[in-house]
């Protein structure tokens, strides 16, 4: 895929390459620059494997990628035809545990595959297949966040149960143990062979920090607000770059800084 010491650009997609409405416009020469320089371009997402292909085909990507949340890796062999090496718990087992989850809460954990249409559209601004897609799951189970007091709880109630849960923008995530984006970069590597890439890592929530941690440049990537408040003290000790703009914009801007 590269030869070593090359740059890899590792991102989150939802809030970081694309924003709320999913729109990477203000991206799209950076991505073709990218390409045309040969540098991989690795979606590390919490989208599942269904909603990166669509993703990949628009922005002509070919390089591997990772899904929901680091549960598994993807990428093409030499044919053409895509592997996938499962990295966490099958869905069918861990949408059980979901309920357990919540009786320890005492609260209610609402899945992503159980929205209905309109809450999709009001929760995620998806709908119809592009729901469906993100409704259908094989290596973790989104919820609907709890109260505050709830989201501080859960980790350690999902550790109790041999499980892991990390907050996105929008969405609560339950997991295998162990299963995180910078786990699954680290697999990765391992899986493409002799591969020693300086990776540019970019993220804007706080189940980006383990990517983050795991690459050789750290970029935070604003909203309209600002920062993730969870990156505050990373970007005061100036471990994590802090991009220029919110999303799209701020993305290719650190990039062209960073690598021209």
């Amino acid at each position: 895929m590269s030869q070593p010491n090359t740059w890899w650009i590792v991102t989150d997609l939802d809030g970081t390459l694309m924003d709320h409405s999913y729109s990477w416009e203000p991206a799209q020469e950076t991505l073709r620059w990218l390409q045309a320089r040969q540098i991989p371009v690795i979606p590390c997402t919490s989208k599942t494997a269904e909603e990166v292909r669509g993703f990949r085909q628009v922005a002509g990507l070919r390089d591997p990628f990772i899904v929901e949340n680091g549960g598994a890796i993807h990428g093409e062999a030499a044919s053409g035809e895509e592997w996938e090496e499962a990295l966490g718990i099958h869905h069918s087992l861990l949408r059980p545990r979901l309920n357990e989850l919540e009786a320890l809460l005492g609260e209610s954990l609402l899945p992503l595959e159980d929205l209905s249409e309109s809450e999709g559209l009001r929760l995620l601004g998806l709908a119809g297949e592009a729901l469906a897609q993100a409704q259908r799951r094989c290596w973790s189970v989104p919820f609907v966040p709890p109260s505050a007091e709830g989201r501080e709880r859960l980790p350690a109630l999902a550790d109790a149960l041999g499980l892991s849960v990390v907050q996105g923008n929008r969405m609560g995530h339950l997991l295998g143990p162990d299963v995180s984006k910078g786990g699954a970069l680290a697999r990765l590597k391992q899986r493409l062979g002799d591969q020693r890439p300086r990776v540019l890592g970019l993220g804007d929530s706080p189940n980006d920090i383990p990517l983050l941690e795991a690459c050789d440049v750290a970029v935070v990537v604003p909203g309209p607000d600002g920062p993730h408040p969870a990156f505050r003290r990373a970007l005061e000790q100036k471990r994590y770059l802090l991009a220029p703009a919110p999303h799209a914009d701020g993305w290719a801007r650190m990039i062209r800084q960073l690598i021209a």
